[in-house]
């Protein structure tokens, strides 16, 4: 993976723990949403990650 998109999906995933962190105090549902798409994002970059792995020699 080239390092401007491992710094994508890095700067990405700790904005919405950020934001997952921010929203405890404030609204339930919006701390699990932005949970799930910190989780969603980690887990997409791993994905692309292997897919990328995969395709070189």
């Amino acid at each position: 993976m080239s390092k401007p998109l491992s710094l994508f999906f890095a700067v990405v995933s700790i904005i919405f723990l950020l934001a997952t962190a921010f929203s405890i105090s404030h609204n339930g549902w919006l701390t699990l949403l932005f949970a799930v798409l910190a989780l969603v994002t980690t887990g997409s970059g791993f994905v692309v990650k292997a897919r990328l792995r995969k395709k070189l020699p």
